[in-house]
């Protein structure tokens, strides 16, 4: 891929040059006079100077897209999303993540992610109204569900 653009680069170059080389060498057979001098600022060369520029930055940002979409790599974040977050404190805050078809809870602070707990598949629900089932609702409802199936199991041991 580097050298495909390698290649085309040197085959654009090679023909401004051929052009540029071209052109002077008719000036000067056609007339000995050397060309007035130009306004460096003139509306002229700063209309130039700016399409340069944004021809470079339009190339820059084609070349990163094909270099996004074209690299391989696919997304590492494909079967992972947040499902809430609950803030505990000003740095601390409890993050509900699905990864595949299990659900974490994850403590996060400050330079430490650590895992609260990991439920099981079919623990929490998934709703389809996201914005009626707020994140802390739906935490405190399964750890209710957690608590009375560890009291149940723990009255049936005694």
């Amino acid at each position: 891929m580097r050298s495909l653009f390698f290649l085309a680069f040197l085959a654009i170059s090679q023909q401004i040059c051929a052009e540029g080389g071209a052109s002077s060498a008719q000036m000067s057979t056609q007339t000995a006079i050397p060309p007035a001098f130009k306004e460096p600022f003139s509306g002229e060369a700063l209309i130039q100077l700016v399409i340069g520029l944004l021809v470079v930055v339009v190339i820059i940002f084609v070349l990163s897209w094909v270099v996004k979409r074209f690299s391989g790599i696919s997304p590492l974040t494909k079967n992972m999303r947040v499902v809430g977050v609950l803030p505990l404190s000003a740095r601390e805050k409890a993050v509900l993540v699905k990864v595949g078809q299990q659900h974490l809870l994850l403590g996060v602070a400050p330079g430490r992610v650590s895992r609260l707990h990991a439920f099981e598949a079919g623990d929490i629900e998934e709703s389809s109204d996201k914005k009626a089932d707020s994140f802390s609702h739906r935490l405190a409802d399964v750890m209710k569900q957690r608590r009375a199936s560890e009291h149940k199991a723990g009255g049936e041991d005694e």
